[in-house]
C-alpha cells in the first residue's frame, strides 16, 4: 500500500487559496496516477482532478474549473492540489488515492490507497 497522507487543510475565508499536499513515504509517487476527491457535508464524495504519470493533469469536476489546480514534485513524491478562490462550498474533507490506470480513470471506485483526508472549511 502506498500509505497516502494529505496535509495542508484548514479554516479559511472565501476568496482565499490553499495548497493541499498529498504524500507517500513508502513507494515513488510518480509511477502512479493520483486524483484528489472531496466530501461535503451530506454528499457524496466526488472526483476534482487527478494527475497522470506524465504529469497531465485532469479535471473532473466543473464547480472546481478555472480555481483549483493538481500539479506534482516527484523529487518531494508529493501531489498537490492548489484551491484559488475558494468558496463556502469547496467547505469538505479533501482526499487523495492513487488510480490503477497511469493515465487516470474516471470511475472512483477503481482508485485505492485513500488516505484519511483533510478538513478544510471556507467560512467568513
Amino acid at each position: 500500500q502506498l500509505q497516502l497522507v494529505e496535509s495542508g487543510g484548514g479554516l479559511v475565508q472565501p476568496g482565499e487559496s490553499l495548497r493541499l499536499s498529498c504524500a507517500a513515504s513508502r513507494f515513488r509517487l510518480d509511477y502512479y496516477a493520483i486524483g484528489w476527491f472531496r466530501q461535503a457535508p451530506g454528499k457524496e464524495r466526488e472526483g476534482l482532478l487527478c494527475i497522470r504519470t506524465t504529469g497531465v493533469g485532469l479535471l473532473y469536476a466543473n464547480s472546481v474549473k478555472g480555481r483549483f489546480t493538481i500539479s506534482r514534485d516527484n523529487a518531494k513524491n508529493t501531489v498537490y492540489l492548489q484551491m484559488n478562490s475558494v468558496t463556502v462550498e469547496d467547505t469538505g474533507v479533501y482526499y487523495c488515492a492513487a488510480s490503477p490506470n497511469p493515465s487516470c480513470t474516471s470511475n472512483w471506485s477503481q482508485y485505492v490507497d485513500w488516505g484519511r483526508g483533510t478538513q478544510v472549511t471556507v467560512s467568513s
